[in-house]
């Protein structure tokens, strides 16, 4: 098993810097003009700054416990300068800990354009996410690569974590709307509807880009072997990722399938309420579905599958 601590880190950066790319992203393709200015739907300026801060500070800690864990130090009063000098200017990983730094300060700068310049503030939070996101592969199993080989890994890599940052920032969005009282009730469900049915199309490129990057990855890290890996902790931890993957597709299909035109029809009624119940239940727990899938990365993104195979 990993690092408890060292994982904890691992999955409060990911879920920080998915949904920092992710709201940012959808705040510039399913919403228009106005919508976009920060407190008329999301307070994109409090938001983005919040997770521009939490990702700087949860990436000192994870430099940090990274340092600790390289040099065999018991405590972090025990780390020495040249240490952390060394890791942050002599390593890939500390190289690209230093361009996520500089992208999450520039998205905070982004944050105060919010509202005099949404659009340049949600292109630039995007771009920059999606920069800060994609450091994080060079955290993962692609870093042990060697020559071509590793950069077709970090590709698939930074896809994968572009892909999941388009789904959870969408699912986020989603949540809040529902709960949002900053619009009137029928303006609002009239936006939850336009932006379902926007997300139809970014949605299916999603999940194919997923698949794709998900198999591709499994290839790169284990290569064809499935029998030995499923006798070990990581292919347990990979196995149960897959059932939920397909669990939180099966709700999406209902959500597509189902329940965006039931909301659709009962905005025609007036009589929108059971739509939206069901509508909420199900996006939770697709969002909450995400959330254990996301956990499972953080964990087994620290176990070697060679070493475990060998271990069992």
């Amino acid at each position: 098993m990993g690092d408890p601590i060292t994982i904890a880190l691992r999955f409060a950066l990911y879920i920080d810097l998915i949904l920092l790319f992710g709201l940012a992203l959808f705040g510039l393709y399913s919403l228009k003009g106005q919508e976009r200015i920060s407190g008329v739907v999301f307070n994109f300026g409090s938001i983005l700054l919040w997770a521009a801060v939490i990702g700087t500070l949860l990436s000192v800690a994870a430099m940090l416990q990274m340092a600790k864990v390289m040099s065999g130090a018991s405590s972090f009063f025990e780390l020495h300068q040249h240490i952390l000098q060394m890791i942050v200017t002599s390593t890939d990983v500390g190289l690209t800990w230093m361009v996520r730094i500089a992208a999450l300060l520039l998205v905070a700068v982004a944050a105060i354009f919010s509202k005099r310049a949404p659009t340049l503030s949600l292109i630039l939070a995007s771009v920059l996410g999606a920069i800060a996101l994609s450091t994080l592969a060079w955290t993962g199993h692609g870093a042990m690569d060697e020559g071509l080989l590793r950069y077709v890994h970090f590709t698939s890599d930074i896809a994968h974590l572009l892909g999941a940052g388009g789904w959870l920032g969408a699912l986020v969005a989603f949540v809040l709307l529902l709960r949002s009282k900053r619009l009137d009730g029928e303006r609002r469900l009239r936006l939850l509807s336009r932006t379902l049915t926007g997300f139809e199309s970014a949605g299916a490129l999603i999940v194919i880009s997923l698949a794709i990057t998900g198999i591709a990855n499994y290839v790169l890290i284990v290569g064809p072997e499935i029998s030995g890996v499923m006798r070990s902790t990581y292919g347990l931890l990979l196995a149960l990722k897959i059932v939920l993957f397909i669990g939180m597709l099966i709700l999406a299909a209902a959500n597509r399938f189902h329940l965006s035109p039931l909301l659709d029809r009962s905005l025609q009624t007036g009589s929108y309420a059971p739509a939206i119940n069901a509508l909420r239940r199900s996006i939770i727990l697709e969002f909450a579905v995400a959330i254990a899938i996301v956990s499972l990365v953080a964990w087994f993104g620290t176990l070697s599958p060679e070493m475990d195979m060998a271990a069992e």
